[in-house]
C-alpha cells in the first residue's frame, strides 16, 4: 500500500524538501512511513503517514492516482501493531483527536478533517478497552468531534481528487477488522 522503503530510516528525507510540500515530498514521507514499520517503530511510521497528508498537491497530480491518499496503510498498520507486537503504537485514537483539535498551519482545514477521519478509523479497528478518545480534552474545551459523514463530507469538498472514495475503501477494510 506503500511505495517502497528506504534503509536505514532517515528523516532527513523529508526535510530536505524544506517549504515544497509536492508530489516528491508526499512520496519521500510514504516512503519514511514504509521504512519506519518495517523497522518496529509503527508510532513513528503513522506520524510519517500524518506528514504525507500535509502535502500540496494539485488536483492533477498523478501522485494521488499511482499512490492514493494512505488511509488503507492506516488501517493495515492499525490493525497489525494493535496488540503491541509490532513495536511502540502508543494512543493513536488520543493522538489524531489531538491532531485534529489543534491542527495550525498551511492547509489546516483540510488536515483537521483528515485526522478527524483517521481517529474514526482508529476507533473502528483498535480494541475499545485499550484505546481511548481524551475525556479531559473534550469536557475542557467543549470539544465537538465531527461524525464520520461529516468528516467524509467535508473531505470530499476540500481535499484530493477521489480521497474520500479511498476513506471510504479504508472504513469497509475497518469494519472487517472489528468483525475478525
Amino acid at each position: 500500500m506503500l511505495p517502497s522503503a528506504l534503509h536505514p530510516p532517515d528523516p532527513r528525507i523529508t526535510r530536505r524538501h524544506g517549504a515544497d510540500k509536492g508530489a516528491a515530498f508526499y512520496l519521500d514521507a510514504l516512503r519514511y512511513a514504509h521504512s519506519l514499520w518495517l523497522a518496529g517503530r509503527p508510532a513513528q511510521a503513522i506520524l510519517q503517514l500524518n506528514k504525507a497528508w500535509m502535502a500540496d498537491l494539485t488536483s492533477d497530480d498523478p501522485v494521488v492516482d499511482a499512490h492514493p491518499p494512505p488511509y488503507s496503510a492506516l488501517v493495515w498498520m492499525l490493525r497489525h501493531a494493535a496488540d503491541g507486537g509490532c513495536g511502540f503504537l502508543g494512543d493513536p485514537v488520543r493522538h489524531f483527536q489531538h491532531l485534529a483539535s489543534r491542527m495550525s498551519g498551511p492547509r489546516a482545514g483540510v488536515r483537521a478533517w483528515r485526522a478527524w477521519l483517521c481517529m474514526h478509523l482508529a476507533r473502528r479497528v483498535l480494541p475499545c478497552d485499550g484505546f481511548h478518545a481524551d475525556g479531559p480534552q473534550i469536557a475542557r474545551e467543549g470539544l465537538w468531534i465531527p461524525s464520520w459523514s461529516r468528516a467524509l463530507s467535508a473531505i470530499a469538498g476540500c481535499g484530493w481528487p477521489g480521497e474520500a472514495r479511498r476513506a471510504q475503501e479504508a472504513v469497509a477494510i475497518a469494519w472487517e477488522s472489528a468483525i475478525d
